[in-house]
């Protein structure tokens, strides 16, 4: 099999009455277990690049191959099985219950009744879905439930490519940070061919290993790797596109477990007043970290520790300021922005692993910049 999975050859799409093409002669080349997000402003032609793909939508001209071969030369059934599609809306059937959703395809496909059980228990537990959810009806789920059950579906008879359009536009940022960490743990499991259309920036630059950057009438300005194109826009529009935080917009290419381990002024519970003092002077903090068995306790502001007799007894504020080793340092910053203490704590599976401070965030950017 060739390492392109996916090749667009001068696709061009007019639909009747329209003077301008909707896509214009587009040549992009998807890598195989790669990720790659089509993005540009509304009316360039990112959505319809993808359902060309699938052939929702035929092109006028040109050619597209999947693991080199000739699209247009597959039924159109046979090759719609063979890719999984995600949409905003979900699109999930009201009727059936999330087990019969997910298993929509395979019954196509005339499985077994016991190979689809087990398909469906499996793609639950990858998507995080609790088995008392599978018998529920989609209107009983929230958005972000509805959304993993979409992503499981078009999972389910293991296609080698899934195609996404604006596939988290319909929740919440919490919810859409969430389903964005979920969607880059599942392809470091799966590394599936992925074609997501998004029209956030932030987003691309978060889960695309290639963006492609279109303009209107899918006009393809640069198509590069997400650090690539933050740091060298290939022309104005470009630039102009992605606004002028670029390298702020590249925090969200290192992870926090990429950073050396910093405690901070944290110490165990167990640990003496006197070099807690010592700790926070030396750490010019105004406030105290508690550990107990590996574990995060809470914070300590600097006052009571002056006059405490042991650690143990003082009151301790719960931490709202967390991260995880795989958040991004732009989501550290905005976590640390909104924190009393100016530092996120990383909680690591449940065990304290270390602190992320704007210091190290400044160090990375300036580091980033030379």
């Amino acid at each position: 099999m060739t390492e392109c999975a996916i090749r667009l050859l001068n696709l061009t799409k007019r639909f009747d009455g329209e003077q301008e093409p909707a896509v214009s002669a587009l040549s992009l080349d998807v890598p195989r277990g790669r990720t790659v997000a089509l993005i540009g402003p509304s009316g360039c032609g990112k959505t319809t690049t993808l359902r060309m793909i699938n052939r929702l939508v035929e092109p006028t001209s040109g050619r597209i191959e999947i693991d080199g071969e000739d699209a247009s030369a597959r039924p159109v059934a046979e090759l719609r099985r063979s890719i999984g599609y995600v949409i905003q809306e979900v699109g999930l059937f009201p009727h059936q219950t999330v087990s019969q959703n997910i298993a929509t395809v395979p019954r196509m496909l005339r499985w077994d009744r016991g190979r689809i059980d087990e398909r469906v228990a499996e793609l639950a537990d990858l998507l995080g879905l609790e088995t008392e959810q599978l018998g529920r009806y989609p209107d009983e789920l929230s958005g972000g439930q509805q959304q993993r059950v979409g992503v499981a579906r078009a999972l389910a008879a293991d296609p080698p490519v899934l195609l996404m359009d604006e596939p988290f536009g319909a929740v919440d940022p919490i919810v859409r940070t969430r389903l964005q960490d979920e969607l880059l743990a599942l392809q470091e499991r799966l590394r599936k061919t992925i074609v997501i259309v998004t029209h956030d920036i932030d987003e691309a630059v978060k889960v695309a290993d290639n963006v492609a950057l279109l303009n209107i009438g899918g006009k393809l300005e640069q198509y590069a790797a997400p650090d690539d194109l933050l740091h060298s826009p290939a022309n104005a529009f470009v630039e102009q596109f992605l606004g002028e935080d670029r390298e702020m917009k590249r925090l969200a290419l290192k992870r926090v477990g990429d950073l050396p381990f910093e405690r901070g002024p944290v110490l165990d519970l167990g640990a003496a007043p006197a070099e807690a003092r010592a700790l926070l002077g030396d750490a010019r903090s105004e406030w105290l970290g508690l550990t107990q068995d590996e574990r995060f306790a809470g914070w300590v502001p600097r006052e009571r520790v002056d006059t405490a007799a042991t650690l143990d007894a003082l009151p301790r504020e719960l931490p709202a300021a967390q991260v995880h080793p795989g958040s991004t340092l732009r989501e550290a910053m905005e976590v640390i922005m909104n924190s009393r203490t100016s530092v996120a704590v990383i909680d690591d599976g449940g065990r304290f692993g270390g602190v992320v401070t704007l210091e190290q965030i400044r160090s990375e950017l300036a580091r980033r910049a030379s």
